[in-house]
C-alpha cells in the first residue's frame, strides 16, 4: 500500500533541472520553486550529479520523473529498473514521481521512445496492474502523464480522458497534465484543446507541465506539431494554461526545456511566466 500523505509540490513555478544551471539556482532561485529531474540520470552509484542533487535536494521540493518504465508495455515491468527507481526515491525523498503513458520494450529490447498505444479494456487492465505495481514497490502515488500523439488507433474504445479518468479510479494514482502535450496532439488530430481540458479529470492533477514544440506539415500538408522541449512554451500555449487553470485552481507548473538548452536568463524569463499565469489565478 502506497502512502497518500507525503508532502505534495508547491503550487509555484518549478523547472527541469540542468547541470549547467547548478550555480544560478543556488545563487538566486526566484521564481523557481521546486525542480524536476529524469529518473534515469540519477540511477549511478555516486559522483557529482548525486551529490549536486543532494544539495538541491536540502533547498527545493523535487520532482522525479521517469521515462523508461514502459508502463504500457505488453511484457511485465523490468524489476532491476523499478528497483534502481526505488533507491533512487528512497535517497531523494522526493514531494512527486511520474512516468508517462506510453511504452518504450518490445521483449528484452529497449527503445528509446515513448510509444503510444491503444485506449482499449486490455490496456486499460494492463497499464492499471503496471500502476499497482510500481505504486506498492515505491510505497508512494504515481503520477501519470497524458502523452503527446501524432496518430490515433482504430481499436481504441476509451477516449484519453476517460482512460486516464479510469486508471485514478482502480489504482489511486494521480496525473501529470501537460499541457504542450494537449496542445500538440488537439492540433494533429484534429479536436478542441479546450474541449479535452474541460473533460479532464483535474482533481486528480498533481502536476502540470509546459514545453516548446515544433511546427511541420505532414504528407497532406496539414499542420504537424512535434513535441520537442527544445524552444520556449508558445503563446497558443500559454493560453491553453490560462483555460486550465481558471477550472483547476493553482497548480505545480513546470518549464520543460530538454533540447538545445538555454541559459540560464532564458529559461527563468519562463518560469517568470508561469509565475504570471498563476498569479493570474484565485487561490
Amino acid at each position: 500500500m502506497f502512502d497518500q500523505h507525503r508532502p505534495a509540490l508547491p503550487p509555484r513555478p518549478g523547472v527541469g533541472y540542468k547541470p549547467q544551471h547548478f550555480a544560478a539556482l543556488m545563487d538566486d532561485p526566484a521564481p523557481v520553486g521546486w525542480l524536476e529531474i529524469h529518473a534515469e540520470n540519477y540511477m549511478g552509484g555516486g559522483g557529482r550529479p548525486l551529490a549536486q542533487l543532494r544539495a538541491l535536494a536540502e533547498r527545493f521540493p523535487v520532482s522525479i520523473h521517469g521515462v523508461g518504465l514502459s508502463i504500457g508495455g505488453e511484457g511485465p515491468l523490468d524489476a532491476a529498473h523499478l528497483a534502481r527507481l526505488k533507491r533512487l526515491c528512497d535517497t531523494v525523498q522526493p514531494a512527486s514521481f511520474s512516468e508517462h503513458l506510453a511504452w518504450s520494450t518490445h521483449g528484452a529490447e529497449f527503445l528509446n521512445d515513448l510509444l503510444p498505444l491503444p485506449y482499449t479494456s486490455t490496456t486499460l487492465a494492463r497499464v492499471a496492474d503496471h500502476i499497482d505495481r510500481v505504486q506498492e514497490v515505491l510505497g508512494r502515488q504515481m503520477l501519470l502523464e497524458n502523452p503527446s500523439s501524432y496518430l490515433a488507433f482504430a481499436d481504441s474504445t476509451w477516449s484519453e480522458t476517460d482512460f486516464l479518468a479510469e486508471l485514478v479510479r482502480r489504482t489511486g494514482c494521480g496525473l501529470l497534465l501537460d499541457v504542450n502535450n494537449v496542445f500538440v496532439s488537439a492540433t494533429n488530430l484534429g479536436y478542441s484543446p479546450q474541449g479535452y481540458i474541460d473533460a479532464f479529470p483535474l482533481d486528480a492533477v498533481g502536476e502540470m507541465h509546459l514545453g516548446g514544440h515544433d511546427a511541420d506539415t505532414d504528407d497532406h500538408g496539414a499542420p504537424l506539431l512535434i513535441d520537442s522541449h527544445g524552444r520556449e512554451v508558445a503563446d497558443p500555449v500559454w493560453a491553453l494554461l490560462d483555460h486550465t487553470l481558471a477550472a483547476s485552481g493553482p497548480k505545480p507548473l513546470l518549464i520543460e526545456w530538454d533540447t538545445d538548452v538555454p541559459d540560464w536568463p532564458v529559461l527563468r524569463t519562463e518560469a517568470l511566466r508561469a509565475a504570471e499565469a498563476l498569479a493570474r489565478v484565485p487561490a
